[in-house]
């Protein structure tokens, strides 16, 4: 098997592995960076959303061959210490339930916030409209990824 080198959270990283094989199970397996989630393994659910050069991805449904050459940032490169505004607003917002889902929406909050600093419900429900919450938080994201932006923009 080929060796491919994987730039996560700011470090290379070699893997030996199928050039098929998905960046999901590739992070996870080998990178043991369990934060990115397997949902349904098909990029509909957005569990295991990661960014791809800043650009919010599907990483189940990346070939380890296409990420040649690319930065990739997870949950945990997102913010060490979960200080990322993102991450301290869904717990001041106290949005998750079960949690499985929200590290896709952090992923996925975070660049839309870099994106659009003051974002409106209606991008914010456009941005997750691709992701699924089975527990139906949806209001409380949306007023955690408000909180968030302010936090990130405060001057």
């Amino acid at each position: 098997m080929p060796a491919f080198t994987l730039n996560v959270n700011g470090s290379g990283h070699l893997v030996d592995a199928d050039p098929d094989m998905p960046l999901l199970w590739a992070l996870r397996d080998f990178l043991r960076l369990t934060g990115t989630k397997y949902g349904c393994g098909m990029g509909v659910c957005g569990a295991c959303t990661v960014h791809e050069d800043g650009i919010p991805m599907r990483s189940c449904q990346l070939p380890l061959s296409a990420t040649v050459g690319k930065n990739y940032v997870t949950i945990e490169g997102l913010s060490p210490h979960g200080d990322h505004p993102c991450q301290q607003a869904w717990l001041a917002e106290d949005v998750s339930q079960c949690g499985y889902c929200q590290v896709g929406m952090i992923m996925e909050a975070a660049a839309l916030i870099r994106r659009k600093p003051n974002p409106t419900d209606a991008d914010i429900d456009a941005d997750l409209s691709d992701h699924i919450c089975r527990c139906g938080t949806y209001q409380r994201m949306r007023r955690a990824i408000h909180r968030a932006a302010r936090e990130v923009h405060k001057t």
